[in-house]
């Protein structure tokens, strides 16, 4: 169920001023990482036969009945005996040998073909209690074993039905290196994986699919993994316009105070104040949001930046929250360099984003 507000939650005259993401400096204990490592809401009532596949485009349907037939064959009793474990996996049975073959799947294609949509649908139909499936993304991830120490996450997550992995992240070889270790162990203990991920600096005559540079980064586990790949259009904007015209700032901070919930920052500031937010905690940045409206939004100064800001936008995309703003459309954020970058893909798919939340926040500058 959205959580968007509605012409309801907006009044003329407002009871408060609004919130303001700058003021929020949240922390994040380690067992609401584990507990938060599921579906975001966008995707709590996706399924299989919520995604619409595009008709021209026939892998998209057989990526449907391949994921179809993996959540099946993940029934029955879990590698290393099944039962549900404590918060932290002690009491774990002794690991028994997993089965052979694949393990895994990655789904391979560029942004907005439903790969999230597709990937929540994997952990909804996986017949296990939510306690034995996690979700999450590979930032999420090696937040966890920051926060637990690595063999402890090994302990909390190997007695697991399923783990999926959204965007992980093929930039950082570090990063990489640790959660390719992590997988390792996960995959010995039984735990099935699904993965989609970005695209490696350095890439872009290939552009939209990563999964040769996928299965390399991850090394000894490719063979564990069957890719997917998936053609098609970003569906946010299948036959749909191009970024709308930001709105004038009297308008936006108009609809910041008449609407319950809203957010009111700078962007400017807003971009200075995630330097100072750990990225992991962003979600926490937006709890109780219902709108964020941003004031004289310019083009994003350096790369750092732009990465931080990507992040958020997939963050307040996940959680349906509108964005309201006044300065430059959203698809005139990054530079020509950044979008001719390693981290295009990653560029393209938080304009996309932030597109259609701003299309869904037209509605806030409507009269009652």
């Amino acid at each position: 169920m959205s959580s968007s507000p509605s012409a309801t939650d907006r009044s003329p005259i407002a009871d408060a001023a609004p919130l303001s993401l700058c003021a929020r400096m949240p922390h994040v204990p380690a067992d609401r990482l584990v507990a938060e490592m599921v579906p975001p809401p966008r995707f709590d009532s996706v399924r299989f036969s919520t995604y619409i596949p595009d008709p021209n485009q026939p892998s998209q349907t057989e990526a449907v009945q391949v994921l179809e037939g993996f959540a099946a064959g993940l029934g029955g009793a879990h590698a290393v005996g099944g039962g549900k474990r404590g918060f932290l996996g002690f009491g774990r049975a002794k690991a028994a040998k997993p089965p052979a073959g694949p393990r895994g799947v990655y789904l391979d294609g560029g942004y907005g073909v439903g790969k999230t949509h597709l990937l929540a649908s994997l952990w909804h139909a996986t017949p296990a209690e939510p306690a034995l499936k996690a979700f999450g993304t590979f930032v999420g991830l090696t937040n966890l074993v920051g926060a637990l120490g690595f063999q402890q996450t090994v302990q909390t997550l190997s007695g697991h039905r399923l783990l999926c992995i959204d965007e992980f992240e093929l930039d950082d070889p570090g990063d990489t290196v640790l959660v390719s270790t992590l997988l390792g162990k996960l995959v010995d203990a039984g735990v099935a994986l699904a993965a989609t991920s970005n695209t490696l600096p350095g890439k872009l005559g290939e552009g939209r699919f990563a999964a040769a540079d996928f299965l390399r980064e991850i090394q000894g586990l490719s063979a564990r993994f069957r890719p997917l790949r998936i053609d098609g259009e970003d569906y946010r904007h299948r036959g749909l316009p191009a970024a709308p015209a930001p709105f004038p700032k009297e308008q936006v901070t108009k609809a910041a105070y008449a609407t319950a919930g809203a957010s009111l920052d700078g962007f400017p500031q807003l971009l200075g104040h995630l330097a100072k937010v750990h990225p992991s905690r962003y979600g926490a940045l937006t709890d109780g949001v219902q709108a964020v409206c941003l004031t004289d939004v310019q083009p994003v100064p350096d790369q750092s930046t732009a990465l931080r800001l990507v992040v958020l936008a997939d963050r307040l995309y996940d959680r349906e929250v509108p964005v309201l703003a006044s300065g430059l459309p959203f698809d005139r954020l990054f530079s020509e360099e950044m979008l001719n970058g390693g981290y295009r893909k990653k560029y393209f798919r938080a304009i996309s984003r932030l597109t259609a939340l701003a299309r869904d926040a037209e509605r806030l500058t409507e009269s009652d």
